[in-house]
């Protein structure tokens, strides 16, 4: 497979509204934490959903966002055709309306985030709507995902203090005036590092969003922006509620660093000399008794492991959101 379209993970994320699961979307900025994802969605025959946000881009750009979407658009579309399941990319907590316009000319998304929510109510309607209207004027197969209440920690450009939950009643008039496919919710999350003993969780207000949106004849997919700390109870609870879209990057940042820092520390001296002589770089060690070991310090050594942990990593998080064997593509 491909990277797949936004009508075929509509369908993925009607699946999950009516069997009670939801897609772990995972962000990504290289090629291995990528590809340990695919890897681990086809051990456990998942779906996957990736995410790039404007950073990743710029990073894999070297400065360039667009640049940097087409080469791991490419990358992607490389690694997915190995295996038979569907593989999506969203643009992840999108703000600049220029950007966005590109990457629906480029048709290689599957769906775009804009995220207004740092905005009044109002213009993050106007935003949100203007981005939807595009899409639609584009006859682009991309779906647009919004966000209405704000997700306390930093993603991105984005920073807020504090946590504003979604007011359920404001969800119905701004799933009904901007046209969104999805609705990414402010239940009590927060992005970057946190413990779940100080999320100051509100699973109910899921039910209740979830509730009020389908009193009214709504029953768009909610999206759970934040997860890290989350425990997993706490996860299958909301996923009972209509969340579809569970987002993950912080994890596999940890993972990504940890695992190489794992393996340089079993023998740090396959790496840096030791006391007593002098760590001459730019030789690289002619003159001296001591060399490093290349079978350790070579990038594909460690980048082997990094795969092979982030598949595990997903693997395991698939069962936890009840993706695993259900992919729409097997």
């Amino acid at each position: 497979m491909t990277i797949n379209g936004g009508e075929a993970l509509s369908t993925v994320y009607d699946e999950a509204l009516d069997s009670g699961f939801g897609l772990i979307a995972s962000n990504v900025a290289e090629p291995n934490v990528m590809t340990g994802l695919v890897q681990g969605a086809a051990q456990v025959d998942s779906d996957l959903l990736l995410q790039m946000s404007n950073g990743a881009c710029t990073f894999a750009g070297n400065g360039d966002p667009i640049a940097g979407l087409r080469v791991m658009g490419t990358y992607i579309e490389r690694i997915a055709a190995q295996y038979d399941i569907g593989v999506f990319l969203n643009m992840d907590h999108q703000t600049d309306l220029d950007i966005i316009q590109r990457q629906i000319e480029l048709g290689i998304p599957s769906s775009i985030m804009i995220d207004a929510s740092h905005e009044e109510f109002e213009q993050n309607v106007a935003r949100s709507k203007q981005v939807v209207e595009m899409v639609e004027s584009a006859d682009a197969d991309i779906l647009v995902e919004a966000e209405l209440g704000k997700i306390k920690g930093v993603e991105d450009e984005i920073v807020s203090e504090h946590a504003f939950y979604t007011d359920p009643e404001q969800a119905v008039e701004f799933v009904d005036r901007t046209g969104c496919d999805l609705l990414a919710i402010s239940v009590g999350t927060q992005h970057g590092v946190a413990k779940g003993r100080d999320l100051e969780l509100k699973p109910d207000l899921t039910e209740e969003i979830r509730t009020a949106l389908r009193d009214h004849g709504i029953d768009t997919p909610l999206v759970l922006h934040g997860s890290s700390g989350v425990q997993s109870d706490q996860l299958q609870e909301m996923l009972e509620h209509g969340i579809c879209k569970v987002n993950k990057d912080t994890r596999y940042q940890y993972e990504y660093t940890r695992t190489a820092f794992d393996l340089y520390r079993e023998e740090p001296g396959d790496i840096v000399p030791p006391e007593g002589i002098d760590d001459h770089r730019d030789t690289f060690f002619n003159d001296v008794e001591w060399a490093p070991n290349k079978d350790r310090f070579d990038p594909r050594v460690s980048g082997r492991q990094i795969r092979d942990r982030i598949a595990d990593v997903y693997a395991e998080l698939a069962h936890v959101s009840g993706s695993a064997g259900r992919s729409t593509f097997a």
